[in-house]
């Protein structure tokens, strides 16, 4: 896959996304936001990635932001449609991809930027990276899942904090809080990434996609979180990895998962 904003590479079943903005601190533009739904839609589809790696250009900036140029002169309306797309085929389409995505926070994380790491399933962050909502500094709030995902996280009174004051935090505040899963040194972060990935990898493909499915339904009002556990632990009856699992473990040997 060849895109200009974005750099991609499957090494190991892991599909590496890198957003190549470095001059812009890796801004989303609507080309961006455009390459990520593309690739992500990619990923889960394709049989050969496993999971997902998403940082960003440069030492910087994960994403430090979206590209307020392009929406200056929105109308409500407009404004609405560009938070109800980019929602649908970015952040939402991350959260639900049947493959883990780890967003490996290599600097600053704000807006629009952090709002793309919350869609991800794990977030690790380097030590001295800051993260923040700033929109409301703008005159705005957050509009791709922001409020949501940094409620469901940290909690409302952390999140309204962080939202109303539009305060940066630090990594390790945000691990104190549960915003991010691990702070490591920056030389660290890319290793990291992939240990937690690689051990994913070695199980059951259904079963971590069946867990997305159960954990995601946790905090969709929409949803009895119950009954889509029930459902989708059913359905890993039916699958071959299952009778796998069980067989290794009946003779004592590490299971070999197909993803059927």
């Amino acid at each position: 896959m060849t895109y200009n904003n974005l750099l991609s590479e499957i090494k190991d079943q892991v599909l590496h996304l890198t957003i190549n903005r470095e001059s812009k601190l890796n801004a989303l533009n609507k080309e961006t936001l455009a390459e990520l739904a593309d690739a992500i839609s990619f990923a889960a589809s394709n049989e050969n990635v496993r999971g997902v790696l998403l940082t960003g250009a440069g030492e910087k900036a994960f994403v430090a932001g979206a590209d307020i140029s392009e929406f200056s002169s929105f109308n409500a309306e407009q404004g609405e449609q560009l938070a109800l797309q980019g929602q649908a085929n970015v952040f939402d389409a991350i959260e639900n991809c049947p493959k883990p995505v780890i967003a490996a926070i290599n600097g600053f994380a704000l807006g629009g930027g952090l709002e793309l790491a919350m869609a991800c399933h794990i977030r690790i962050a380097v030590s001295g990276a800051k993260l923040g909502l700033p929109e409301v500094s703008l005159g705005l709030i957050p509009g791709y899942g922001g409020t949501q995902r940094l409620t469901q996280l940290v909690g409302k009174g952390h999140a309204f904090e962080i939202i109303a004051t539009a305060d940066m935090i630090t990594a390790e505040r945000a691990a104190e809080i549960g915003l991010v899963n691990h702070v490591v040194a920056r030389e660290e972060l890319q290793a990291k990434a992939l240990e937690l990935l690689s051990k994913i990898i070695t199980r059951a493909p259904l079963a971590v996609a069946n867990a997305i499915v159960a954990v995601n339904a946790a905090t969709d009002p929409q949803l009895n979180g119950y009954e889509v556990e029930i459902r989708a632990f059913g359905n890993c009856f039916n699958t071959e990895d299952f009778k796998e699992g069980v067989t290794a473990f009946m003779e004592k040997r590490k299971p070999v998962f197909k993803g059927k």
